[in-house]
């Protein structure tokens, strides 16, 4: 047996001989050998990362290792309270991330779930039921309304059969099926002789005989794809990575400068030169952050959650922030995908349909006289097999979306739609004929006796060429085919689904095809369309003011892509690509397209994963949204996964790093607000810690070099690592957005976590807490107190500096001296009354004062290591105020340049 490889190309007959099977099936001997020969028609299992795997995964970081170093340290030194409280950190990491990543890997797993239990096949030309597992090439299957696809089919025969693609396509309406053959470089969602494992039968029959499957289906080749897929680090891991080898490179060389300057210079000991080594490196490396910074980014997680925004990956919500495109799909994102009569063409004028998705509910923008109006919805709700029902969500139709939208049109005309009378007869839609036909009385079913009429919908070219007459205010006129055809294009270049309307009056009880072959009566045409949602239109324009590109990939016609994208506003709608066009382009070609074009229309899963990937190779940071099994690929490559909560297939969401609980585009925008958001506090939260461990460090080194004492202890510079910076830093995570954060341009995802201003930040107020540090040793000394209280002091002064630059910090450039400065937030003074709680304990509880060896202190005292916070604050704002006055005079220089 041949394998089949376009069986959509290949006429039934050859195919059958090639699979060596007939239209009765295949004998069960036949089968039970080729399920030997094939395997199960299952997918492939992905290898699955354990519990244990996922715990040490989180300790391959190299700030953790730097942690567990110190914590070896200190246990070989015998502070076992030192490598308690680090170890204690360390292990705090592992589970926050360690739940976070609980479901990482389950997208093939969803993948699998989405074949079909059961199969109706032909086995020994008789009718009988297998697991579809066990279902081989060459099988005939029988498929039914509401079935779910077994396998890959090509179809033999059919009757009135249409099939939900959306899953692999993106078309937003059931696609109709045929036997005859198709191009063999049809697109995915051209191929309608064949029928794909995962879809859905909408409506009609059909039987099928199997070409391929399992990992050979449409479904396993993604389902291949997603095991080749290479998901990236975030901008922030990789910048965190690179930080942390610079502070640690830099940490090791200060500590071995120290350390020989110790041993050879002074010839200090090395058991004691190396115990100032290790408060050295204890005051250098920033304990706290890691554990700061996944608070941080759960904190931002909550709220994404109260925004109806699901972050399943813990730094993905930074991700967010870094975003400089957006690729999104067009069905359910962008749209409502819910099908609507938008337009009406008639002889008596034109007119825009108003409303929301299958609502009855709605106006008309234009003059159509009322008889036409009166013969339109009676058509679309008399020629009709849909329902329409009002639920929780709004309403829903059950059957095909575009009788769907009929019947909502019909409501809106004011035609009865509920209770409609059965026809006497019908004819259903067929893909030869390519329209629907009914026999239904004349005065629509109000009398047992009326007159009969033929009622009829279809496609264009198929209902003109039985028209002779078309419908006017004033009867009837001979039938204008050109006009119409110009008509029906016009509505079709503007994306939209064109149904033609028409009737003639019965001349028996039966209804043939002979007896709409002429004779008809055009009514009119309708143009449906997949509306978009209207705040997607604003959350586009938020993105686009943030500067970040907003780019269509979607599996649906390339007009109706243009169309929408026109209405939600993209940059660039007048080119758009194709996947046919795409599969020409070498991938240097395709790195320039993707840039500079918008809309992406017949797209695969293999295009949509190219042009992702092709975008991440021009220095994009790329999000990119999806519901359907065919974006699952894209969604697991790009930067940040965005997948619908609502409508969206289990293996997108498995694949994401982001579900939208709402389905809505307005929640991504919103998303890149609170990423943005999150970033800024993040970079504050280094900003406020890494000059407590610079100050900390610098104090001890200008202690070691000039051979004093050291004016803290390493457990007391652990107190305040653990406990009262982490505490102060916390509250910056809860800061709000500042007002312009959407106004700004995407940060570079490549851009060091330090800018020059951290770095400057660092630098002065390091030097500002070593002095502070220190000087208030010195002080304390000078002024009479022994070593401990000496000590007692400066540790308070240095957590007094700490919370007045906590609220310098808020603010990079404004000044903190106002009320909104002084005020803070709820978060800021909380976090300030825990410290003072904290420290009033370190300093006059006895257990504390026994550990920590610190002593009570006088209110004079406090008052003066409060002093030195103060002073911090007034220089730091002096800072700003100079900093305020260099931007203001090289505006006004620009200003005067340009003018001049």
């Amino acid at each position: 047996m041949d394998r089949i490889d376009r069986g959509w190309a290949e006429d039934t007959a050859p195919l059958m001989a090639a699979l060596e099977t007939t239209p009765e099936g295949l004998a069960q001997d036949d089968a039970a050998r080729r399920l030997a020969e094939h395997g199960p028609n299952a997918l492939p299992e992905g290898r699955r990362v354990g519990p244990l795997r996922r715990l040490a995964r989180q300790f391959n970081n190299l700030l953790i290792l730097v942690l567990i170093v110190a914590a070896a340290i200190t246990g070989a030194l015998q502070h076992w309270v030192d490598t308690a409280v680090i170890l204690a950190v360390v292990m705090i990491n592992a589970v926050i991330g360690f739940v976070q990543e609980g479901k990482a890997e389950a997208a093939l797993e969803a993948l699998r779930d989405m074949l079909a239990p059961r199969a109706a096949v032909l086995r020994d030309g008789a009718r009988t039921e297998v697991a579809a597992q066990d279902l081989v090439p060459g099988d005939v299957v029988l498929l039914e309304a509401g079935d779910k696809v077994p396998a890959d089919l090509r179809l033999i025969e059919v009757a009135s059969l249409s099939v939900e693609e959306a899953i692999l396509t993106g078309e937003s309406v059931p696609v109709r099926k045929a036997t005859a053959a198709v191009a063999p470089d049809a697109d995915l969602g051209d191929r309608t002789s064949v029928v794909f494992s995962g879809t859905l039968v909408a409506e009609g029959t059909a039987a099928g005989v199997v070409i391929a499957t399992g990992a050979d289906t449409e479904i396993g080749r993604i389902s291949g794809m997603m095991a080749a897929v290479e998901s990236l680090t975030t901008p922030l891991i990789r910048q965190m990575h690179v930080f942390a080898k610079w502070l640690t490179g830099f940490i090791m060389i200060v500590a071995a400068l120290i350390l020989a300057f110790t041993i050879l210079v002074r010839g200090t000991p090395f058991a004691e030169a190396f115990m100032v080594i290790v408060a050295i490196f204890v005051a250098a490396i920033p304990e706290g952050l890691p554990a700061v910074l996944t608070v941080t980014l759960a904190i931002g997680v909550q709220s994404m959650a109260r925004r109806n925004a699901i972050i399943r990956r813990l730094p993905a919500i930074e991700t967010l922030g870094a975003v400089s495109v957006i690729c999104s799909d067009k069905t359910g994102t962008l749209t409502r995908n819910e099908m609507m009569v938008a337009t009406l063409a008639t002889a008596g004028g034109r007119a825009t349909v108003t409303g929301e998705g299958y609502a009855p509910e709605g106006a008309l923008d234009g003059e159509v006289p009322a008889p036409i109006l009166m013969a339109l919805g009676r058509v679309a709700a008399l020629c009709n097999t849909a329902s329409l029902a009002r639920g929780d969500g709004g309403w829903r139709t059950q059957g095909d979306p575009m009788e769907g939208a009929l019947l909502a049109l019909a409501g809106k005309l004011d035609q009865p739609w509920r209770d409609r009378p059965k026809p006497r007869a019908t004819l259903p839609f067929d893909s030869r004929y390519r329209y629907m036909a009914v026999l239904q009385q004349a005065d629509g079913g109000q009398q047992a006796d009326g007159d009969a009429v033929i009622l009829l919908k279809g496609a264009p070219e198929a209902v003109l060429a039985r028209c002779d007459r078309q419908m006017t205010a004033d009867g009837t006129a001979p039938l204008d085919a050109d006009w119409w055809s110009e008509q029906a294009d016009a509505i079709a270049a503007e994306g939209q689904r064109v149904l033609a309307l028409a009737h003639k009056p019965a001349t028996g009880t039966t209804l043939e095809h002979g007896d709409v072959e002429g004779g008809l009566v055009l009514i009119g045409l309708t143009g449906l369309i997949d509306p978009p949602r209207a705040e997607a239109i604003t959350a586009v324009a938020d993105c686009l003011s943030a500067g970040i590109d907003v780019k269509m990939i979607t599996g649906d016609h390339k007009g109706t892509a243009r169309a929408i994208a026109r209405q939600i506003g993209l940059a660039n709608t007048d080119d758009a690509l194709t996947g046919a066009e795409i599969e020409r382009m070498d991938d240097a070609e395709l790195r320039h397209a993707a840039l500079r074009t918008d809309v992406f229309a017949r797209t695969s899963p293999e295009h949509k994963l190219r042009l992702v990937t092709a975008l991440q190779a021009r220095g994009q940071v790329v999000a990119m949204t999806g519901d359907g099994v065919n974006d699952a690929p894209a969604l697991k490559r790009a930067d940040a996964g965005i997948a619908m909560g609502r409508k969206g297939s289990e293996a997108a969401r498995e694949a994401s790093e982001l579900v939208l609980a709402d389905d809505n585009f307005a929640s991504i925008a919103e998303a890149v607000r609170q990423g943005r958001t999150v970033y800024a506090n993040l970079k504050k939260v280094i900003a406020f810690l890494l000059p407590v461990n610079g100050g900390e460090s610098a104090a001890l080194i200008i202690a070691v070099m000039f051979g004093l004492l050291l004016p803290v202890t390493p457990l007391q510079v652990l107190w305040v690592n653990m406990v009262s910076s982490v505490a102060l830093a916390m509250s910056l995570a809860f800061e709000p957005p500042e007002r312009d954060v959407m106004q700004r341009p995407p940060r570079r995802a490549d851009g060091p976590i330090l800018s020059r201003f951290i770095l400057w930040r660092v630098l002065v107020v390091s030097t500002l807490f070593a002095a502070g540090i220190y000087g208030q040793f010195a002080l304390a000394t000078a002024q009479g107190a022994d070593v401990d209280t000496a000590r007692t002091m400066a540790i308070n002064t240095l957590v007094a500096m700490e919370v007045f630059y906590l609220f310098s910090i808020r603010y990079r450039h404004a000044s903190t001296l106002t009320w909104a400065g002084v005020r803070g937030t709820p978060a800021v003074w909380i976090a300030v009354g825990v410290v003072v709680v904290l420290q009033a304990a370190f300093t006059y509880l006895p257990p504390m004062q026994a550990l920590f060896a610190t002593t009570p202190l006088s209110p004079l005292q406090l008052a003066q290591c409060a002093a030195a916070g103060v002073l911090v604050l007034a220089l730091l704002e002096l800072d700003k105020l100079a900093a305020r006055a260099r931007k203001a005079r090289n505006g006004a220089r620009s200003r005067q340049e340009k003018h001049a």
